[in-house]
C-alpha cells in the first residue's frame, strides 16, 4: 500500500542508526551529479546546516571531517533534504574541486566490467 500525500508526514526528523550516525548522499547543485556517500552524526549535521561548510563524521577516525579542510575540495551545502524515511540524508552542494579523496570529481569510478569492478572513464 503506498501512501498518499495526504497520509505523509508534514516533518520528519532524522533517523540515527546505532550508531548515531546517518548516511548522506553529497550532489552536485548543478548538475544532479552524485558525487559521493559519506555519514554525519548530529553534530556534523548541526555544524553544516548552521554554517554551509559541508562537515561530515569520518568512521575510520572517529571524527569530525570538514570536508576540503585539508585537500581545499570544498563543499558549500545548498540545500539539505531528509528522505521520506528519515534514514538518508541527501545534501546538494557546490563542490570546488573534486569530491573524492583521490582527487576525482566523484567516487563512483568503479563498473562491473567482465565478470569484475574495474575503473571507468569520467564522462
Amino acid at each position: 500500500m503506498t501512501n498518499t500525500p495526504a497520509q505523509t508526514p508534514r516533518t520528519m526528523s532524522p533517523q540515527w542508526n546505532e550508531q548515531g550516525l546517518i548516511p548522506v548522499v553529497t550532489q552536485d547543485a548543478e548538475t544532479g551529479e552524485v558525487l559521493m556517500l559519506a555519514w554525519m552524526n548530529a553534530a556534523a549535521l548541526e555544524q553544516t546546516l548552521a554554517s554551509s561548510e559541508v562537515i561530515y563524521w569520518s568512521r575510520s577516525r572517529r571524527e569530525l571531517w570538514r570536508k576540503g579542510a585539508t585537500s581545499g575540495n570544498t563543499q558549500r551545502l545548498v540545500e539539505a533534504r531528509l528522505d521520506c524515511d528519515g534514514d538518508t540524508l541527501l545534501l546538494r552542494v557546490h563542490q570546488e574541486g573534486g569530491a573524492c579523496h583521490t582527487g576525482r570529481r566523484h567516487c563512483f569510478f568503479y563498473a562491473p566490467r567482465d565478470g569484475e569492478w574495474q575503473q571507468v572513464a569520467e564522462e
